[in-house]
């Protein structure tokens, strides 16, 4: 590695959102000038306004822009900055790109060139760690599969993040799982390659984290557990990974050195095993870079791994030995997306995002940020580090359950009840915990009524500042006759009155329009209420209902609100990717027949035909950009005598 001559002065991150603004933290903590790059939706973006100077790439696509190798070099010559950070993703493990940024005379914040293209298809790479004795599964070649193969695991050869990853349980179903997996892997990283091997079930996702320098020390910083999954992309994830036997950690910090050593490894990076319910541990793949969830091993070895890899790219050498490690740790990533709703992704303002009490929150999103279609869905990452396991993991949940997160749909309660489930409290991890527990964990919330009575409060409650004759009557004032209001939460409609007699064993103690205090059943209880202002939106939260976006219901049904029977509409804004061959009116579909590929937020999402019948109208053409609600087909439903 061709050390920089002088210490660094100026970084560039060749990524956005919230792993841009850590690094920049960790830069500005170490003395460091910081330089943004960004696309046209994230002009505003909380990483832009985080540097102290910022380069647009012009567009809007992830292909136009942050995979735009040339136009990021040039940014980082242009405002002088003499490092490159990739974050993770996009071109954070492309070897080109690192070539080009060490033949530009830029410092690679990474490990060698080398290294990454020897890891960077992971057929090549387990070829490699064949040949270094770590155990692997066996790969199957799709074209000969048997049912006797089933199920199957199809993989991305290129890049991770669950993009391009499809488990098969039918043989007809393969070929369809082949061609989106390469449709999927070509679109996000440039190569459509795709592999077979045998998917183990109820196997958990360990992984261990790796350091190493420029004068041949390796660390094995411990290991973490990322089992719990949703579209093979982590949700939660731990530092130490729980339950596993001494000799299990050992051999795994022995393999991930191995890994390594095999490729001449510098810098951050993670090495990634599947151990079965035998506790057998595989190779699956090396990720040549900083993880998404490198907080937990920062958090209980007291390290900051930005740093360290800023200090190994100038040079300096580790310690002989890592630092001991301390307690645990414990991740969860917040989406904004319905899981209910087959993790579909939302897209909206979002109002507030307030996490509460001593836990770590690394965000890209600030208040009033817009949150748009063209990248990752994810929110922020909570972390939470104690002294045990069992602290740790309800210091977390009792955050997430006291944040306030207004404007989108989150995966926030899941996560709080994820943490409650005796499974994971008790450390019964795999990756099929929401395969088994998904129905439970998103089944509906509790009643909305008493947030319903708040928000109606909070809506006839004077402000503060409002004349004393207002403030003395009120909503106080109409004790003889109750007032009503109907507000509509997730997909239910509840109608309240602010009659106290309405509601036995509530009591009203006091409401202003933002705080509402009831007695319930004898118990005091606050309800904090925010009004949104751009639309009739109202946020109710409290650790008795949990949190609410309430929608008040007009006295009259506006006639425009009608759609025609059998019609598809867009269920978030997206770009049309595919359609289905052949596809034209006049078609017969049957129900469940996917119709049409939308692309939003970094997932495919399919559009299945509603029922039996004639497709009358298809509005929808590929790489067209369709908004919410959208009119894409109709279908007419087939009759029956």
């Amino acid at each position: 590695m061709t050390m920089p001559r002088t210490p660094l002065s100026a970084l560039l991150v060749a990524n956005r959102g919230e792993i841009a603004v850590r690094v920049f933290r960790t830069a500005r903590a170490l003395g460091l000038a910081t330089v943004a790059v960004h696309s046209d939706p994230d002009e505003h973006a909380l990483h832009v306004r985080a540097a102290d100077a910022a380069v647009r790439l012009p567009g809007a696509s992830p292909a136009d822009t942050y995979l735009r190798g040339d136009l990021i070099i040039k940014a980082a010559l242009a405002a002088g900055a003499d490092a490159v950070h990739p974050g993770y993703g996009f071109l954070s493990e492309n070897a080109g790109f690192a070539r080009e940024v060490r033949a530009a005379g830029l410092t690679w914040i990474g490990p060698p060139p080398e290294a990454i293209e020897a890891m960077a298809s992971k057929t090549r790479a387990k070829e490699l760690m064949r040949a270094a004795g770590v155990p692997l599964l066996d790969p199957v070649d799709p074209a000969a599969a048997t049912a006797a193969d089933l199920p199957l695991l199809l993989k991305a050869a290129a890049g991770g993040g669950g993009r391009g990853m499809r488990v098969v349980r039918d043989l007809d179903a393969l070929k369809e799982a082949l061609d989106t997996a390469c449709a999927e892997a070509r679109s996000a990283f440039g190569d459509g390659e795709v592999f077979a091997e045998p998917y183990v079930e109820r196997a958990r996702h360990v992984e261990v984290q790796i350091l190493a320098d420029a004068h041949g020390t390796v660390w094995a910083l411990g290991t973490r557990d990322c089992s719990l999954q949703r579209r093979h992309q982590k949700v939660i994830e731990e530092a130490p990974a729980p339950g596993l036997p001494e000799t299990l950690r050992e051999s795994l910090h022995e393999a991930a050195v191995a890994a390594a050593r095999a490729v001449s490894y510098q810098g951050a990076g993670t090495v990634e095993f599947l151990v079965t319910a035998d506790g057998r541990p595989y190779f699956l793949e090396m990720n040549t870079r900083l993880q998404v969830e490198h907080p937990v091993t920062e958090a209980v070895f007291g390290l900051d791994l930005v740093a360290l890899q800023l200090r190994i790219a100038e040079g300096t050498a580790l310690p002989p030995t890592p630092p001991p490690s301390a307690g645990h740790a414990v991740e969860a990533r917040l989406y904004a997306e319905d899981p209910a709703q087959d993790w579909r992704p939302q897209t909206g303002t979002l109002h507030t995002l307030d996490v509460p009490g001593a836990v770590r929150v690394d965000t890209g999103f600030a208040d009033g940020d817009d949150v748009g279609i063209h990248y990752d869905p994810m929110l922020a990452k909570v972390v939470a580090h104690a002294p045990t396991r069992a602290e740790a993991v309800r210091a977390l949940a009792h955050a997430l359950a006291g944040a306030r997160i207004h404007g989108l749909t989150t995966n926030r309660e899941l996560l709080v009840r994820s943490l409650r489930h005796p499974d994971f409290t008790a450390g019964r991890l795999d990756t099929g915990f929401y395969e088994r527990h998904l129905p439970a964990l998103t089944e509906g919330a509790p009643d909305a009524t008493l947030a319903a009575l708040a928000a109606a409060l909070a809506e006839a409650a004077p402000a503060p500042d409002a004349p004393l004759a207002a403030r003395l009557g009120g909503w106080r004032n109409v004790r003889s006759q109750p007032h009503t209001r109907r507000y509509t939460a997730a997909g239910a409609e509840y109608e309240v009155s602010y009659h106290p007699v309405d509601h036995p064993g509530v009591r009203v103690l006091s409401a202003t329009p933002t705080l509402v205090t009831l007695e319930v059943d004898g118990i005091r209880r606050l309800f904090h209420v925010k009004q949104n202002s751009n639309k009739p939106e109202v946020y109710v939260d409290s650790t008795l209902t949990g949190a609410h976006t309430l929608t008040p219901v007009p006295r009259f049904a506006d006639p425009q609100d009608r759609t025609e029977p059998g019609s598809l509409l867009a269920p978030m804004p997206g770009t049309v990717v595919r359609i289905a061959e052949g596809l034209a009116p006049g078609a017969t579909v049957t129900a469940g027949q996917p119709l049409l590929w939308l692309e939003a937020m970094k997932m495919e999402h399919r559009i299945l035909a509603p029922a039996s019948g004639t497709l009358t109208a298809l509005h929808a053409a590929t790489g067209r950009q369709v908004e919410f609600g959208a009119l894409l087909a109709v279908v007419q439903e087939e009759t029956t005598s």
